[in-house]
This record gives C-alpha cells, structure tokens and sequence, in this order.
C-alpha cells in the first residue's frame, strides 16, 4: 500500500465510518480499522482496486452490515464470567483438603467422640434424639459432650490452621 493511497483515502474513509458506525451500533475507529485491514488484504491478493473510493465505500457498507449481523447474534452476559458465584475447580480442591483433614483430625479424637463427631457430620442429617440412640448415650448428655468433642477438635486443628496476624 502507497503512502499516496493511504494519505488520499484517509479523509474519506474517516468520514464514511462516521457516518456508517451510527447506523450500526458500532465505533468509527473500529470500522476503519476492518477497512484498513481489508485494503491490505486487498492488496497481497489482487492489487489495488480499480476504483479505490468506491472500493472504499462499498468495503464500509460491508463492515458495517457485518457489524451489524454480529450484534443481532450476540448475546451479552447476564453478569461477568469472574463474579460467577459457582466455585471453580481450585475451590472444589480446597475445600475437599479442608474436608480431609477435618476428618483425619476427627478419627484422632479421644474416647467416644469420633463417632460422635461422626454422627453429627452424617451426610444423614441426624437428630439429637438419633444421634442419642444411635450411640448409646442420654439426649441431655449430648450437648456437653459435643461441647468437649469440640474443644478437643479446635485443639487438634489449631496447628494445622495458619494464626491470625496483628493487624494495625
């Protein structure tokens, strides 16, 4: 592409995007920029045109109805993919290496409370009143011992969880 070619096609490609960008939706600047991008193309296969204003003409109309097919097809977002409320797969990890070593800490409890604990995270969802049966043990005694068990717990993963830092 000449320097005369660019410098005489400039003004006319800048006022006919104008005009054409409105009517479509879209930006000017983008428009000459597909333009200017058709002309080079243009020029590797089949030189330049015969014609260059109207060629011009005619590749703005293009773009712009090519703009304006793209925006009918397009769909915008609901909202943006990063304030997706899904976890994403390095959450799913996390949150199964918590869940693991919150049930490695579990079965090193002392005494009744592994299966206490046990019965409490049940994916069953179980009641106090079961819960009681289930172990053998007084529904009114549950609460204190849940109480212990959890003590023991927080002990147990203390280590494991990084402490908070002074703040200030």
């Amino acid at each position: 592409m000449t320097h005369d070619l660019v410098a005489a096609l400039r003004p006319l490609l800048t006022a006919e995007a104008s005009a054409e960008a409105y009517a479509c939706g879209g930006e000017p600047g983008d428009l000459e920029q597909a333009v200017w991008l058709r002309l080079l193309e243009r020029l590797e296969t089949d030189g330049p045109p015969p014609d260059p204003p109207g060629w011009l003409r005619e590749a703005v109309r293009a773009e712009g109805r090519r703009s304006r097919r793209a925006t009918h097809r397009e769909r915008p977002y609901d909202g943006e993919p990063a304030d997706d409320l899904r976890p994403g797969p390095e959450q799913h990890v996390l949150a199964a290496a918590r869940y693991r070593a919150l049930r490695d800490a579990v079965r090193r409890l002392p005494g009744r409370c592994p299966r206490l604990m046990e019965a409490l995270l049940s994916p069953r969802d179980l009641t106090y009143r079961e819960i009681a049966g289930e172990l053998g043990i007084s529904q009114g005694s549950l609460g204190p011992e849940r109480s212990r068990c959890l003590g023991c717990l927080r002990r147990l993963l203390t280590p494991e969880v990084a402490p908070c830092e002074a703040r200030g």
